[in-house]
């Protein structure tokens, strides 16, 4: 049976917003670190490690199409996997909500953890929320921002220039196809616990695409305060 273990995360330090930005710290991203520990940008792997007597299972990397089955059957291999440590660069997102559905309804007992030191950004958000219990060590980091359909605006600028009435239908493709993923997330935040304010007052504050000027910020790291307010972490 898998065993439930809580374990003691003191707060982060809060970081503040205005003045200079500390060293080591993202300039544009004042939140958040320079080089977040995520786990690079290979397809993410699974290696189950005993650690202090403890059955985990480490993935690490990015969230790729073919990661659902290599999830399944890597907690199916081994009953005793009692936690899932997680770092990511996120990846595919629609593959990140059916993991975290995955480990909701098959595996339970599942603990979700971002250790110490580690990163879980975009699309790993979702596979850590699929825990019941959930834990972000002091000095993990849990990365958010906001969906994107347009990460190449030179793009989007020169479809516009070339056909005005084509970039009309490309706007109304993305604000249909904009609607359906901010729907789905507010169906996933409820399934999994998780206050929807997390969207609404952090996730959906943050640009998406950086802009030519003023706040270029991408992406908020959460403190502990602000895990614990959302129900994103739900054990200590």
């Amino acid at each position: 049976m898998r065993r439930l273990l809580r374990l003691a995360a003191a707060p982060l330090a809060l970081l503040a917003l205005g003045g200079a930005v500390p060293a080591g710290m993202d300039p544009k991203n004042p939140t958040c670190p320079q080089s977040p520990n995520w786990g690079g940008s290979k397809p993410m792997t699974l290696t189950p490690r005993t650690v202090n007597g403890l059955h985990v299972l480490m993935a690490e990397g990015a969230i790729d199409n073919g990661l659902l089955p290599r999830l399944s059957q890597a907690l199916a291999k081994d009953a005793n996997i009692a936690e899932l440590w997680i770092r990511s660069p996120g990846g595919v997102a629609e593959v990140g909500n059916q993991a975290g559905l995955l480990i909701r309804k098959r595996y339970p007992g599942l603990i979700t953890r971002v250790p110490a030191g580690w990163a879980c950004f975009s699309a790993c958000n979702f596979i850590f929320m699929g825990g019941n219990i959930r834990i972000v060590d002091n000095g993990g980091l849990f990365i958010v921002h906001m969906f994107t359909h347009v990460g190449d605006r030179a793009a989007v600028k020169d479809e516009i220039r070339q056909d005005a009435e084509g970039a009309v239908d490309m706007i109304a493709d993305i604000e249909q196809d904009s609607a359906m993923l901010a729907s789905q997330d507010n169906d996933f935040l409820i399934r999994m616990g998780v206050s929807r304010k997390l969207l609404t007052d952090v996730m959906y504050q943050q640009k998406a695409v950086a802009g030519s000027q003023g706040d270029q910020s991408t992406r908020r790291c959460l403190t502990q305060d602000e895990l614990f307010k959302y129900n994103v972490v739900n054990a200590q």
